[in-house]
């Protein structure tokens, strides 16, 4: 493969993968301006975001089978086509709950991006440059959240908030026609697959039954929860309680992501050193002080906007550590179903922040305790569970091609 094609390659699955950050976090900015033209709260704009991870949950399942039965770019044209028209539907929404319908079918449409990217990288690259590959996409991944609500303040501020959509449809189409034409079909359809309800559940369900995946699958997700808590709540916490603009808005929510994705780079340096269980046990650790220090603080009133900034990046750095290896222990003991494993990976991780952005629009109204809340209480549960679930896990050593010793670990 020539540098010229493999920059075009890269650059291509970049553009698929960086589609779900930037409608997530682009409109952020603008809740305060969608909740006056819709004659409703910004709690209740909040959900709308709830709607978009549920509906990122449900297509991490859904195009899994589809791009091994059809292709990867069949169903990958769909799904851009949906989340092209959902867009434009947004531009034009005159009231909340078409609003929340509309974000969560644009959900569905963008997962085709999200998942095909992560399929095509397999089919184009040799193995040995795969970790090399996801690493460039993990940064895109990294860098939209920082770009993404900068970009989205000043668009706000300026041209409204409608025009945000207008610039999502306008990727969505850049998205479209660029994967047309630079992918290659990588993938023989395989007709053998099916996608009889039954098949696919009972192949998920052997895949919660290993208590490795199901230990560190809920804890990293719930755990990860709190992330999504942050992103619903961001826009009542600073903008309505705080009262920053929408730029603003925008740059502090790209300062809070430079911890994020510093304690994800900084996590490879220390697996040099300890193993991904000793990492994920010290991260939990250390997010359920902050985040019990951060309740106290917030129940006794003394936090001002800059004390809360600490208490959040603070928070925020825990899950830069915590994601990336939890993520590599649920999918460590698969090798045939890996695919299926990181779909169901995802959807639990994505499902559960959908119901943690749910309750921020539901109880975070004029205070910023409950977002500390519920942050403190999914942090302690994913604790209890990792705790919980370790004492079930075993550690598979092959001995020989022909025996196995098990221990537990």
């Amino acid at each position: 493969m020539t540098k010229a094609r493999y920059f075009k390659l890269i650059l291509t699955l970049g553009s698929l993968t960086a589609l779900g950050p930037f409608s997530i976090d682009m409109y952020l900015p603008g809740f305060a301006g969608i909740a006056d033209d819709l004659n409703t709260s910004v709690s209740n704009v909040a959900l709308s975001l709830s709607s978009y991870f549920i509906g990122i949950s449900a297509g991490q399942l859904l195009y899994g089978p589809l791009l091994d039965r059809f292709g990867r770019k069949k169903p990958l044209f769909i799904g851009l086509l949906v989340y092209i028209l959902a867009s434009l539907g947004c531009v034009f929404v005159k009231d909340i709950d078409t609003f929340i319908g509309l974000r969560f079918i644009q959900a569905v449409g963008s997962c085709a991006a999200t998942v095909a990217s992560v399929s095509m990288v397999r089919d184009l690259f040799p193995v040995k440059d795969i970790p090399k590959v996801f690493s460039l996409l993990m940064l895109v991944v990294g860098l939209s959240p920082m770009l993404a609500p900068t970009i989205g303040g000043y668009v706000t501020s300026y041209f409204g908030w409608h025009t945000v959509f207008f610039i999502l449809m306008c990727m969505g189409i850049f998205v479209l026609l660029t994967a047309q034409i630079v992918l290659p079909n990588t993938y023989k359809p395989d007709t053998s697959i099916s996608l009889k309800p039954k098949p696919i559940l009972n192949n998920f369900i052997s895949i919660l039954k290993e208590p490795q995946f199901y230990t560190y699958a809920f804890t990293g997700a719930i755990a990860f929860s709190g992330l999504f808590t942050y992103v619903a709540a961001s826009p009542i916490l600073f903008m309505d309680i705080y009262e920053v603009d929408a730029k603003t808005y925008g740059w502090i929510f790209a300062v809070m992501s430079i911890s994020f994705i510093g304690a994800s780079q900084l996590n490879s340096l220390f697996l040099r050193k300890f193993t991904s269980e000793q990492m994920v046990f010290s991260a939990i650790i250390m997010q359920s002080i902050i985040s019990i220090t951060f309740l106290l603080l917030s129940l006794n009133n003394v936090l001002g906007l800059y004390g809360t900034l600490i208490m959040l990046f603070l928070f925020l750095g825990c899950l830069g550590f915590t994601n990336p290896n939890t993520a590599g222990l649920t999918l460590a003991p698969f090798s045939r179903n890996a695919g299926s494993a990181s779909a169901l990976m995802g959807a639990i991780q994505l499902g559960l922040g959908g119901l943690a952005s749910f309750a921020v629009g539901v109880f975070v109204k004029n205070s910023m305790t409950p977002i500390v809340v519920i942050m403190t209480t999914t942090t302690l549960l994913a604790f209890i569970i990792l705790v919980l679930g370790k004492r079930t896990i075993k550690k598979t050593i092959a001995t020989s091609p022909d025996e196995e010793i098990t221990i537990v670990h």
